[in-house]
């Protein structure tokens, strides 16, 4: 599937997601329509390679925050953020450089209100993922910087105070980038990465 093709997709599942918020009532939002959570996650990186030079990515904890707006009790919409990142980078297990990735990630999620103080949730979305500061080989190779694909999610919040949220959270998110060596292109890396995380949140 192209870019284009996905983001059609995804545009289409959040626009009929999100129909129904133009008949929602005030009383549909007890606990506000906004919610935001920080949360520390780890990386862990699936590690494809398809260069035939054993390319791999170090895993990481990394900060991240999110911004959820509630078009309904159940709809809603996530933002995902943090700061680029840093990795080494490892070629048959002998570090040959890092570089930076930056992987803001759109979903949207259906929340199930029927477990009292307990709220699982799920999601799909969209990922962009811009790869910079890269130092490969001495500035012999590099990766092309953009990455979009796919992302899916599973999460839980527990209540633990009024509208003040533990959160546990899922993610699988498909990068990709194509490397090269002397200018000319000798594969593709997939990071691929599960990403597990726990927070708190503050919904308003």
């Amino acid at each position: 599937m192209s870019f284009k093709q996905l983001l059609i997709a995804v545009a289409a599942a959040a626009s009929a997601l999100a129909a129904p918020a133009a008949l929602a009532q005030a009383a549909d939002q007890p606990d506000g329509r906004f919610l935001v959570r920080l949360r520390g996650v780890h990386l862990d990186s699936a590690n494809k390679d398809g260069t035939g030079l054993d390319l791999t990515v170090n895993n990481k904890w990394l900060p991240e925050a999110d911004v959820t707006y509630f078009f309904t009790k159940n709809i809603a919409a996530e933002l995902i953020l943090t700061v680029p990142q840093k990795h080494s980078v490892y070629a048959g297990g002998a570090r040959i450089g890092s570089l930076r990735h930056l992987p803001p990630t759109l979903t949207v999620q259906y929340h199930f209100d029927n477990f009292g103080k307990i709220k699982p949730y799920i999601g799909a979305g969209l990922n962009y993922t811009r790869f910079s500061s890269v130092h490969l080989l001495d500035g012999a190779a590099d990766v092309k910087k953009n990455s979009w694909g796919p992302a899916l999610q599973v999460g839980v919040d527990f209540e633990v105070a009024k509208n003040v949220y533990l959160n546990l959270d899922v993610k699988k998110v498909w990068i990709k980038t194509k490397v090269s060596a002397g200018g000319n292109e000798i594969g593709s890396f997939k990071v691929d990465p599960v990403l597990v995380g726990v927070g708190v949140g503050y919904r308003f």
